[in-house]
């Protein structure tokens, strides 16, 4: 087997050879634990049961995971370990599951999943990521994801290429979401306004990129459903090797957000979820 799961298809047998993302088949987690910090219908009052894997398959200079995600700390698990992880997770009364940077590992997680729900894992399912991803990879997962979360990063193709090594950022990662959507469709929840299913897109915006944030909500507007989500993120910080770009090693201004909350409603869109800063 080899891997073409992201939009880098390395074609390789990652049991013999690596890839851009440096990482076996086998899937490495660096903690499993009740997340608190989600956007609230995620979290709940009673956690999101977050499962970070390790490795990525972007490399953001900024990224305040990098331990995680270019240094790779975390252990190895088996498929079948992966299932007991989700099960002790929903046992502990998560509202549901949460898989973070996910891509690499898609092929243990869906094995992960089928044997948790044969075992007994009843609650929703909740696909993290970074967005660059195959649609083939996501097609595969049709059925076993209840709730996508794609954080788009970038419109602009030279600022993917330049913050995170993602040529054709844009057109892979809108294509997913496009099949995101085609698979769960606008946002549900439960009585106590937990999600149960559905799209929600997430977005950093950029200290001296309020016009590419612009493009994206834009595209949203005009290709998704009214009543998606989307969750404009104001929390940037210039973590990693920030420093070495002096136009982004700062954080985002007060302004700049400002300014980017008021073109979300102007456009018409609808429902956001922000932040203070």
């Amino acid at each position: 087997m080899r891997c073409n799961l992201c939009p880098r298809k390395c074609n390789v047998d990652r049991s013999v050879q690596r890839g851009f993302c440096n990482m076996p088949w086998q899937a490495k987690i660096s903690d499993a634990f009740l997340h608190y910090g989600e956007e609230p219908f995620i979290s709940g009052k009673k956690g999101s049961g977050t499962v970070f894997f390790s490795g990525c398959n972007l490399k953001c200079v900024f990224c305040q995971n990098y331990e995680i995600s270019q240094y790779q700390f975390g252990t190895f698990v088996t498929e079948e370990e992966l299932a007991e992880i989700f099960l002790k997770l929903q046992s502990k009364g998560a509202h549901n599951i949460n898989l973070v940077t996910p891509t690499i590992h898609a092929y243990s997680i869906k094995k992960a999943l089928v044997l948790a729900k044969e075992k007994g894992l009843k609650i929703p399912v909740l696909y993290n990521t970074n967005a660059y991803e195959n649609v083939e990879t996501i097609k595969m997962l049709e059925g076993l994801i209840d709730i996508y979360l794609p954080d788009l990063k970038y419109y602009d193709d030279e600022i993917a290429v330049k913050y995170s090594e993602a040529p054709d950022y844009f057109k892979y990662a809108t294509q997913a979401i496009l099949e995101m959507e085609r698979q769960v469709g606008v946002p549900e929840f439960d009585e106590n306004g937990v999600i149960k299913k559905g799209l929600v897109i997430r977005h950093l915006v950029m200290p001296g990129y309020v016009e590419d944030t612009k493009k994206i909500l834009l595209w949203i507007k005009e290709n998704l459903p009214r009543g998606v989500y989307v969750s404009l993120m104001s929390q940037y910080t210039p973590y990693y090797k920030a420093r070495n770009y002096p136009e982004i090693n700062r954080r985002l201004h007060p302004k700049e957000y400002k300014e980017a909350v008021e073109f979300f409603f102007k456009i018409g869109l609808k429902n956001g979820i922000f932040q203070n800063l």
